[in-house]
């Protein structure tokens, strides 16, 4: 715990950081109907780019933007991140089309980049070893919050305008920008090393994003057609390259000796597919909320905002309990639970609204297995890595996480199509995410037993939508 004024100054300076990056991430999700409605002629795969983008850009940026800070300055990247994160949240604001507005959250997606590993960078060296885990498990608080107030915070802003998602981080970046400049001290890595590997990080941002466009198009287009078949050889030539540099490439985005530990291999296979069912939740909620049963979008973020909760009330205990019991028997629960809710919904929600018999059982489901899931996973990705490297490992997970619900919202937008989707399709959606999270849980039997986590480390690294750590 901080014991000075000082140390206290930091720590909300960094945390509001993390807070903005993490918030902006439910409260677009919950203010997504509200921008489909506002640009009628835009289908629902051109704007799940709105989504995408910003998923893609920030988890191939997130481990360069961690050695670029190390290089010119930890205080430095943290100002120029938040700067570029507000700037790019006021053109969000006043997007006049769907595609200013994808260009506004890729822009929006390069400063968050930027904010989270600089902001854990510059926490850790202000507070002695044995007090980090507990400054560490404060800042992740942060973003749990943000988590916890996204959907109903997201509700009221959109009865106003669906453009307040975005105009509600200019005051909020601006006292924390006000207050980084105060209370900030500058640091760089003592031994710099090389500069990252931006052109592996571009060929991963073209990867993943000609796959997830070949899949949402794939209905409009047909699935043999030129553009799809296109879309899918430029994504495996663009992942081509990107495995090739990262195999050779002095600073590479991924470190191959990451990838030789069994648990670690485990852990991110196991979150790439278990976030293709939880960012696919994100959207078909609120989505299912608003145009089956009629729902406002206030009323959809209060309705959905128990699923985060129980995530906030639970990360941590689940994150201890892991430290006796280890990992694979808490994530395979985790990814259970969340596949019964799914099926709950397929077997009880109708187009009738009754939230409290049919659709609040599978939230908390759902809430109780995302606890017993992404935070254990987090654990495990990193337990297994040398301590110096439990950095670039926790960066590494949340990259094949952001990774994953690329892919996963893409897959629902085809499952849904472009028309107006009814409870056939959501429950084909509902289905689609059962089995990815039914799959995160074959994955995770393959981490070794017992895989126990040290005390205090999940809930550290995890208890959040963003773990991360400075690479």
């Amino acid at each position: 715990m901080p014991t000075s004024r000082r140390q206290w100054q930091i720590l909300i300076v960094l945390t509001a950081g993390a807070f903005l990056a993490n918030l902006d991430l439910f409260i677009v999700n919950i203010a997504f109907p509200a921008i489909q409605a506002d640009f009628p002629g835009a289908s629902l795969s051109g704007l799940s780019w709105v989504l995408s983008g910003y998923a893609i850009v920030f988890a191939a940026l997130l481990v360069p933007a961690g050695r670029l800070a190390d290089l010119v300055g930890r205080k430095r990247l943290f100002l120029w991140g938040l700067g570029i994160f507000v700037a790019a949240s006021a053109s969000c604001a006043v997007a006049q089309g769907p595609w200013t507005l994808v260009a506004a959250r890729v822009v929006q997606a390069i400063g968050a980049a930027l904010l989270i590993p600089t902001s854990l960078a510059l926490l850790l060296p202000e507070f002695p070893p044995g007090r980090r885990a507990a400054a560490v498990g404060l800042w992740t608080a942060g973003a749990a919050l943000a988590a916890t107030m996204g959907p109903t915070l997201g509700g009221l802003l959109v009865e106003a305008s669906w453009r307040w998602v975005f105009l509600v981080n200019l005051p909020l970046g601006a006292i924390t920008g006000l207050a980084a400049l105060r209370v900030l001290t500058e640091s760089r890595d003592p031994v710099r090393g090389r500069r990252p590997d931006l052109v592996g990080a571009l060929a991963l941002c073209l990867g993943v994003g000609a796959l997830a466009l070949g899949i949402v198009k794939g209905g409009e287009w047909g699935w043999t057609s030129g553009g799809v078949i296109g879309a899918e050889l430029v994504a495996l030539a663009a992942l081509v390259v990107f495995a090739v540099r990262s195999a050779r490439h002095p600073a590479p985005v991924v470190e191959p000796a990451l990838l030789r530990s069994r648990t670690t291999r485990a852990a991110n296979l196991s979150v790439l597919l278990f976030s293709m069912a939880f960012f696919g939740l994100l959207l078909a909620s609120v989505l299912f909320l608003t145009e089956v049963w009629g729902y406002s979008v206030l009323e959809a973020g209060l309705a959905f905002a128990p699923g985060p909760l129980m995530v906030a009330l639970l990360s941590w205990p689940a994150g201890t309990l892991a430290g006796r019991i280890g990992a694979r028997p808490l994530a395979l629960s985790g990814v259970v639970l969340f596949a019964a809710g799914c099926a709950w919904w397929i077997w009880r929600v109708g187009e009738s609204a009754h939230y409290a018999a049919d659709m609040l059982p599978g939230i908390l489901l759902g809430g109780i297995g995302v606890s017993l899931t992404f935070p254990i996973l987090a654990g495990a990705a990193v337990s297994a890595l040398p301590a110096e490297r439990s950095a670039t490992g926790s960066a590494l997970f949340n990259m094949a996480r952001q990774i994953g619900g690329v892919i996963g919202v893409a897959v629902l937008v085809a499952i849904l199509g472009e028309g107006a989707p009814g409870l056939d399709q959501f429950r084909a959606g509902w289905a689609f995410m059962a089995a990815a999270a039914l799959a995160a849980g074959a994955a995770a039997l393959l981490i070794p037993r017992p895989a126990a986590i040290s005390p205090g480390v999940a809930p550290a690294l995890a208890a959040d939508p963003n773990p991360v750590l400075n690479a």
